[in-house]
């Protein structure tokens, strides 16, 4: 699987320069304003401008005027590498700034450092202009302008032909990233109702699709569904089983066995806590995560003793998925590694910082406190 390994971004909120090797699991930690929704905000508009949704997504955003850094930056600018075994990573920059009432791309680039040799480019644009390498047969290659009509406010990214395989990667990597906030357990909401039957791969943002996802596990892939019990029996000892009962045509719900109760209980009738653990296993658990996945406050509702079996959990998802959580809950961080968190600050200028917490000197405080006392002390930064 191929991996971002750096994220580079300038110019966004309090993000006014922040430079960030990224692991497989990187924990967010900070306080309040210092940022940690603002970096998934800047992955999900990287995410947005390979897939050819940038304009859609700034606009939900607020504008590009309302995510430049404010008195400070006239353009926000977006980077990432991404590793290329054997190879020097690819690297991809974009500029984005203010226009008028809107935005233009101001820069965007997708090179690849060949050694001693000048950098391949793939895409050098600038402004309204598209310029990528011509990989059409019978063409001598070389940066060409586009003979076909283009949408210069979306990227070049998503928009030239299909190139070589690594960019392509890279195009699918990024466009597929996928953010998750607090699921919703409101009276009507889709996790609480009955579902209908369709083919599903994960459980929907809301959970509007964790009956039909779970049920076609159980039918297709028994072994992962035993893992997303098992996971159920460690969190509730009185847990048996789940059961799929039809309500309609075409319609299921979720009963969920209590060894104290003879009848099962229905999602509506479930905790706010039960159901947000049992969403945030299955999607956890599914196989089909996209390459880089984020998740906000994940803790939202989860009794402390839940925390870490949902630390090993993202542990063992991030050997499928990169990802990226943002958390306030120091209790969650009692169960995670220093390599594992990124302590969120802010400086007295007001600018983000956003350092690896094993690139700390914490090594004489962890020999006698966990990370979330030394986090509650002071000594990470990160609080308010």
């Amino acid at each position: 699987m191929n991996r971002i390994k750096r994220l580079k971004l300038e110019g966004f909120r309090r993000l006014e320069s922040v430079d960030l090797p990224v692991r497989p699991l990187m924990v967010l930690i900070g306080a309040n304003g210092v940022g940690k929704t603002s970096l998934l905000d800047a992955v999900t508009l990287i995410s947005a401008s390979a897939g050819g949704n940038l304009t859609s997504t700034l606009s939900r955003l607020g504008g590009i005027s309302s995510v430049v850094t404010r008195d400070r930056a006239s353009e926000v600018s977006l980077a990432v590498e991404m590793e290329v075994p054997g190879h020097h990573p690819l690297e991809y920059d974009l500029s984005i700034r203010v226009s008028g009432t809107g935005h233009a791309l101001s820069r965007e680039t997708l090179r690849q450092d060949r050694g001693h040799a000048s950098a391949f480019k793939h895409i050098d644009s600038s402004d309204a202009g598209i310029r990528y390498y011509d990989v059409r047969p019978g063409h001598k290659g070389g940066l060409i302008k586009p003979d076909w009509d283009y949408n210069s406010f979306e990227t070049s990214l998503s928009q030239v032909p299909r190139m070589f395989r690594e960019p392509e990667e890279l195009r699918k990597v990024l466009s597929t990233a996928t953010s998750y906030h607090a699921l919703d357990v409101g009276p009507r909401a889709p996790v609480k109702l009955p579902q209908p039957m369709k083919p599903a791969n994960l459980p929907g943002s809301d959970g509007e699709d964790l009956i039909p996802y779970l049920y076609y596990l159980r039918e297709t892939d028994p072994n992962r569904f035993e893992m997303i019990t098992d996971s159920l029996h460690a969190a509730f000892p009185d847990f048996e089983s789940l059961s799929f009962p039809p309500v309609a045509a075409g319609v299921m719900a979720i009963a969920w066995k209590d060894r104290k109760f003879s009848k099962p209980m229905y999602m509506h009738e479930l905790s706010e806590g039960t159901l947000r653990f049992m969403w945030l296993v299955a999607l956890l658990h599914s196989p089909s995560l996209s390459t880089i996945t984020m998740i906000d406050e994940p803790e939202v509702s989860l009794h402390p003793e839940l925390l870490s079996l949902l630390a090993e959990l993202m542990r063992e998802a991030s050997m499928r998925t990169q990802l990226i959580v943002a958390t306030h809950s120091d209790r969650f961080i009692r169960f995670l590694k220093p390599n594992e968190v990124v302590v969120m600050d802010v400086t007295e200028t007001g600018a983000t910082t956003a350092t690896w917490a094993d690139e700390m000197d914490l090594s004489a405080w962890l020999a006698d406190y966990s990370l979330d006392e030394i986090w509650s002390m002071g000594l990470l930064g990160g609080r308010a």
